[in-house]
């Protein structure tokens, strides 16, 4: 690469970087709790206002990449981001926090959108998949460096730090030199499909949020489903439009072809499995083997150095091996990670080289897995969808976490509720809870993988 494409792919991956970066913020819940006097139940509602806004907008500015041009729309989130980050730190009160975290909602969507798209429009098509595992890479260290930095940026700044520091990176970020036309586009701009953006974008965040509500469904169902009926509702508005439209947000037709929507539904699977990991890893590690919170958090941190170290592995292995090959390699490994975690000893101190192993394991197969299916969903779709492409591909991220948020607590506490309901002490009611709900995590990761085999050899 010349100076010029490395210093644009580092600014790139700069600006990507400021979305995984929110991993911060959950270190500082308990500060923005107390400081704004909340039961900490209400800081679920911090998470749902920006998870929703960006996922349910992602495909729609994707789209829109595609049309006008993927660093326009980066850049615009950029600015859009930086701004959000400000006003975050200085909300007043809690009602203000949430609504600046629905405007922080669409700078990441805006980013996160076309960022692959840059990336992979710097590299030829046949180094493709090494640009996905640069990608990967880069949102890996992000996530991995969030609640790290977090921690200490609460301990010097208070909370309000965890958002104003990404404020600089993403106008530093903003410095990078014009992208390069990667792709032929139409010699008339399309229309962007406004009707279609608008019921994707309420279909998406209706559904997510119908299964964040499940798992406080009691005293609830009208709401739950007044929710899904009007997810249900857009989301079928969308289809029928997306074939009638004659420029539509994304043609439903390559859902049809070899096996891609079982590909993407294995990707949703994934994640949704691996999320137990986040979910119920910090506590066993402090309730059961004696660890201070920072030890926990910086031992779960294993998981994604093993993304760190797959994700190049792959987009190299991607250019020798079939991607659905390599993809179910990956499912599989991550599916042996996640019931190895599972059989966890308390007391494990004395074990920390088994329990950091299975994690590298874990995250390792997820590396694998996320920069072959990645690549799967930019070959499938043509060059100049590339804006489309990336913004699937982070949505069944998105749509696997908030569906293992709520299927995983539901699994694990229905298990521990019925083990104390049997007269067993709360610690060892969570830890039959612990290990069913990872052995079944497990199993389902596996599922995944032969997921990702029968589409292999559908589409062969």
């Amino acid at each position: 690469m010349t100076p010029r494409q490395v210093l644009r792919l580092l600014l790139v991956g700069l600006g990507t970087s400021v979305v995984p970066l929110d991993t911060a913020v959950n270190i500082a819940f308990p500060e923005i709790t107390g400081s704004f006097g909340l039961p900490v139940e209400m800081i679920q509602w911090v998470v749902i206002c920006y998870v929703l806004t960006y996922s349910s907008l992602m495909l729609a500015f994707g789209r829109v990449g595609d049309i006008w041009s993927h660093g326009r729309v980066f850049r615009i989130g950029l600015l859009w981001s930086s701004l959000a980050y400000l006003l975050c730190a200085a909300a007043p009160n809690f009602a203000w926090l949430l609504f600046c975290r629905f405007l922080q909602g669409i700078g990441a969507s805006l980013i996160v959108s076309c960022a692959a798209a840059l990336v992979t429009g710097m590299f030829p098509e046949e180094r493709r998949s090494r640009a996905i595992g640069m990608f990967t890479l880069m949102y890996a260290i992000g996530s991995a460096a969030g609640p790290l930095l977090g921690g200490l940026l609460v301990h010097f700044w208070g909370w309000p730090a965890v958002f104003w520091f990404r404020a600089p990176l993403a106008l530093i970020a903003l410095l990078f030199p014009a992208e390069t036309q990667t792709a032929a586009r139409p010699a008339v701009r399309e229309p962007v499909d406004i009707v279609g953006a608008i019921l994707l974008a309420l279909g998406i965040s209706t559904l997510l949020l119908t299964l964040n509500q499940i798992q406080h469904l009691q005293g609830r169902e009208f709401l739950v489903l007044l929710l899904l009926t009007t997810a249900t509702t857009c989301l079928f508005g969308f289809f029928h439009w997306e074939k009638r439209v004659a420029q539509p947000i994304i043609n439903l037709e390559f859902f049809r072809a070899g096996g891609f929507a079982g590909l993407n539904i294995a990707s949703v699977l994934v994640y949704l499995t691996s999320f137990s990991v986040l979910l119920l890893g910090p506590y066993y590690l402090v309730r059961l083997t004696g660890m201070s919170a920072t030890t926990a958090g910086g031992v779960l941190g294993a998981s994604f150095v093993g993304s760190l170290v797959a994700s190049p592995l792959a987009g190299w292995a991607v250019e020798r091996v079939p991607a659905e090959r390599l993809a179910a390699l990956g499912a599989s490994l991550c599916a042996a990670g996640l019931v190895l975690i599972g059989g966890w000893q308390p007391g494990a101190n004395r074990q920390a080289i088994p329990i950091l192993a299975t994690l590298v394991l874990q995250g390792f197969g997820v590396g694998l897995f996320q920069v072959a299916y990645m690549d799967i969903v930019m070959r499938t779709l043509p060059r100049h969808h590339r804006g489309v492409a990336g913004s699937i591909a982070m949505l069944s991220r998105s749509v696997g976490v908030v569906t293992g948020a709520t299927l995983l607590t539901l699994v694990f506490h229905t298990i521990e509720a019925a083990r104390l309901a049997d007269g067993d002490m709360p610690a060892a009611s969570f830890l039959t809870g612990f290990r069913a709900t990872f052995w079944s995590a497990g199993v389902v990761a596996g599922l995944a993988a032969l997921l990702v085999l029968f589409a292999t050899k559908r589409s062969g």
